[in-house]
């Protein structure tokens, strides 16, 4: 097992504080990928956490997304804890990292539900400061969501990595069949996640571009970035091809010219 030192664990708990607060700032911070990055340079080891965001970014793509009034997990259970769980633990991979992190995930985003409960009457009070001119009252109501999250990012970040050899332990009472059963299962949920985007984004018109790219990665054996470049082609041609007729509509019937002879 890999030691975490007081020094990481806090360096962990400061990039999570600034990742959580980040999602209010609009950066797109809080994201598996961002996250796991951090976690592996503070640790030293920037392979295994990048596996861990991708897996992450993956699944995430459809059940990290609010569908209706339902609130999704919060990605800093894979991105850092999952994360943390897979750099320090050699019973753990990046594939059981993502099932196993799923709890905490729920729990952090039922914490962050509650940090905007708190907050609902921001806007008024921060309004009503405003036209007292009571400029310090305003701007510590108008930040305070933003600390609030930053110094619950740097709480789950510090306590996930300080206490990780009491999680550890917990871990290791997990049986092996098990962890093998949820390292299947996070290898699944990415695809899962995935399904559950196209199935909501997919039109009709637009299956055969996604068989095309299923043919060109199980037959064809190319990797992703060829991958992109095709569907790039494919984008670019449809791109031209709705401009030309959004074009050719705005410009109205055209009279068709005749010889005088005719």
């Amino acid at each position: 097992m890999v030691e975490i030192t007081l020094v990481q664990s806090i360096l962990i708990g400061l990039w999570t504080a600034f990742c959580y607060a980040g999602m209010l700032w609009g950066i797109y911070t809080n994201r598996c990928i961002v996250l796991s990055f951090g976690v592996g340079v503070i640790l030293g080891d920037i392979p295994t956490a990048l596996q861990c965001g991708a897996i992450g970014e993956l699944a995430f793509m459809g059940f990290g997304v609010g569908a209706g009034g339902t609130v999704p997990p919060n990605p800093i259970g894979p991105g850092i804890i999952g994360t943390l769980m897979a750099i320090t633990m050699s019973s753990v991979t990046p594939e059981s990292a993502l099932p196993i992190s799923i709890p905490f995930a729920v729990a952090i985003q039922f914490l962050q539900t509650a940090i905007y409960t708190v907050r609902a009457g921001a806007p008024e009070s921060a309004a009503h400061a405003l036209e007292k001119k009571q400029f310090g009252k305003f701007l510590r109501t108008s930040n305070m969501t933003v600390i609030l999250f930053a110094v619950c990012g740097f709480a789950l970040g510090f306590l996930g990595a300080f206490s990780m050899e009491t999680l550890s332990k917990l871990v290791e009472m997990i049986p092996s069949w098990l962890l093998n059963g949820l390292s299947v299962a996070g290898g699944m949920l990415p695809a899962i996640g995935f399904a559950m985007i196209m199935s909501v984004m997919l039109k009709k018109e637009f299956i055969p571009f996604a068989l095309l790219g299923y043919i060109c990665a199980a037959y064809f054996s190319m990797p992703i970035i060829g991958i992109a470049l095709v569907g790039a082609v494919f984008a670019i041609k449809h791109y031209n091809e709705s401009s030309n007729a959004a074009v050719a509509a705005a410009a109205g019937p055209q009279e068709v010219e005749h010889d005088d002879w005719i």
